[in-house]
């Protein structure tokens, strides 16, 4: 199955376009609770309840930096081996944001498909078309998500400069990714940040009829209403079942912003959270 069908078909049985972030807040976790133990108890309690998340997105980065190689210690890689065996069957977005020349990118490719078996990865245009293609060519079944204007402050900095032809880069890069679709596997994706409006109606508009799919951070702690961005994109005709809404602290550490401790009844406090979302997602 290609992987626009993937997410048509698992947007319409979890009823929603929700997609939950694994990015550990190693401070805010539980006391004496591993942060493995911590997402399988929660993944575990999402598939019970058939609480309708319609992907998962564990960033790798928080996973490595727990790992010792010289010491021979990969305590970081087995905990994310341990959450990722526990997703349900939903669409599992590695978060690496890799991209290189086109010989590591073979690499990166094959490090997010071959070895984590990921559905989609994260992937950053800076480099052009031959940093890309090997995330593409050889995976046509598999999803690429490229960053396009995201959701953290300081995207502004270059995403929004003018080129010269008038266009702010973001835009650009909007019309590189709608031609990489189309001369690959027709799997490639845009990264689109929730905390601009303005700017998110403009290129959930300018993809709508392309249908490219959409991943949308930026929503929860970083500010975004989900509803807001489901009526921007219902309004410019955007097909909803390719989105992916993301929040990841917000669901998983709810406590974290206010920097408490995480109470007693953690497990209920965060499903309360993931089944709020996966509603404010529904389609």
């Amino acid at each position: 199955m290609d992987y626009r069908s993937l997410l048509e078909k698992t947007a319409k049985e979890n009823k929603s376009i929700s997609c939950m972030g694994i990015d550990p807040n190693f401070s805010s976790l539980p006391e004496g609770v591993s942060v493995d133990a911590y997402y399988v108890t929660l993944l575990e309690e999402i598939n019970k309840k058939g609480i309708g998340i319609a992907s998962y997105k564990p960033n790798i980065g928080y996973f490595s930096r727990l790992d010792k190689p010289l010491d021979g210690d990969f305590s970081g890689s087995k905990a994310l081996a341990s959450i990722i065996k526990a997703l349900p069957s939903s669409p599992f977005i590695l978060d690496s944001k890799r991209g290189d020349i086109a010989t590591s990118s073979a690499n990166y490719a094959f490090e997010a498909f071959g070895c984590w078996k990921a559905d989609a990865v994260t992937v950053s245009p800076y480099m052009g078309h031959d940093s890309i293609s090997p995330f593409a060519v050889g995976y046509e079944e598999k999803g690429v998500y490229i960053l396009n204007r995201t959701s953290n402050p300081g995207g502004k900095d270059l995403q929004n400069k003018t080129m010269e032809e008038g266009k702010p880069l973001y835009m650009v890069v909007a019309e590189t990714i709608a031609k990489w679709n189309e001369e690959y596997s027709g799997g490639i994706g845009a990264v689109v940040g929730a905390t601009n409006l303005k700017e998110f109606e403009d290129l959930a508009a300018f993809y709508s009829k392309k249908e490219i799919p959409l991943l949308i951070p930026g929503v929860g702690s970083q500010g975004g209403s989900a509803e807001e961005v489901i009526s921007i994109m219902k309004r410019v005709g955007y097909p909803l079942h390719l989105a992916r809404i993301n929040s990841s602290s917000a669901l998983t550490h709810p406590w974290a912003k206010k920097k408490e401790k995480a109470p007693e009844n953690w497990k209920d406090v965060c499903l309360s959270a993931i089944e709020k979302f996966a509603k404010e997602c529904a389609l």
